[in-house]
């Protein structure tokens, strides 16, 4: 069977790619965030995944406010990116884990969770921009299962649904007839709002508590409503439903995690950013 090996999490902002792309990662602005990278990619280095099962959001590539499904997975053998602008000029495709898709949306499907399979995706900075922190060397070198939750328009699921879709999709892992080792990603956030009377917001305590409770408690943050956290975090900020998921997976896997490393720092592009790595124990 297939090894869940941890999990990861990072932010996605579109300028991170601009950064990369120019060379400015020592720069004081951005060193901050990038000097939470090393001892992670240093652990993948040993791990060596695979697979990577991504949790993102669509930025309105594939899905637009008329048709915008919950919860969409990917099932292509190759994923083009066709990111906005804002982030690295040309990447090569990434290749999909189309064993490990299907396996995903029929034991989803099974457990009652109704996936939109798409044999057609594109990706755009939320899938491409992590990998590419993760493994900043030539292309990327594990395979993508991305798996995109709706956090544009409302309905969006809460974070308990959010929470057990991960733990769908870790079963489902842990299920797979195959010997690779698969890592669970989560593309988003922390605390974030772009546009409306609070943008700008960053709540730095819920950030801290939420970064912490992924290792002590983890459902801890599906105490709360969306609405309640869109409140606490900004209507950007609830891109932690990807973290939650992530964390789900996890907690399929394995009895507990150990924290590899993490890094949180305000601001880049007036929003918080955080990394994490977690493996499962």
């Amino acid at each position: 069977m297939a090894q869940l090996i941890g999990g990861l999490g990072t932010s996605h902002i579109p300028a991170i790619g601009n950064a990369i792309h120019k060379g400015l990662q020592n720069e004081p602005y951005w060193k901050p965030f990038f000097d939470g990278f090393p001892p992670i990619r240093h652990w993948l280095g040993e791990k060596k995944p695979d697979v990577v099962v991504m949790f993102y959001n669509d930025h309105g590539l594939n899905f637009f406010l008329d048709k915008m499904p919950t919860f969409a997975v990917g099932a292509a053998a190759q994923y083009h990116n066709a990111d906005e602008g804002w982030g690295i000029p040309t990447l090569a495709p990434l290749a999909g884990e189309v064993d490990l898709s299907w396996h995903l949306i029929h034991t989803l499907v099974e457990q009652e969770f109704d996936v939109v399979t798409c044999q057609e995706m594109l990706v755009d900075h939320a899938c491409t921009l992590p990998l590419k922190l993760f493994w900043p060397e030539g292309d990327c070198p594990v395979a993508v299962v991305p798996v995109c939750i709706n956090t544009v328009q409302f309905p969006l699921p809460s974070a308990k649904r959010c929470y057990a879709l991960g733990k769908a999709v870790g079963q489902a892992i842990q299920s797979w007839d195959s010997t690779k080792k698969v890592a669970v990603m989560a593309s988003g956030g922390l605390s974030h709002q772009l546009d409306g009377e609070r943008a700008g917001f960053i709540n730095k305590a819920f950030d801290l508590q939420f970064i912490e409770s992924l290792t002590s408690n983890p459902e801890w943050a599906t105490q709360f409503s969306v609405h309640e956290l869109v409140e606490k975090t900004g209507t950007q900020g609830v891109e932690l439903l990807m973290w939650l998921a992530m964390r789900g997976a996890l907690s399929a896997a394995a009895p507990g995690v150990r924290r590899v490393h993490s890094n949180y720092h305000i601001p880049i592009s007036n929003t918080a950013t955080a990394v994490m790595a977690l493996e499962a124990v």
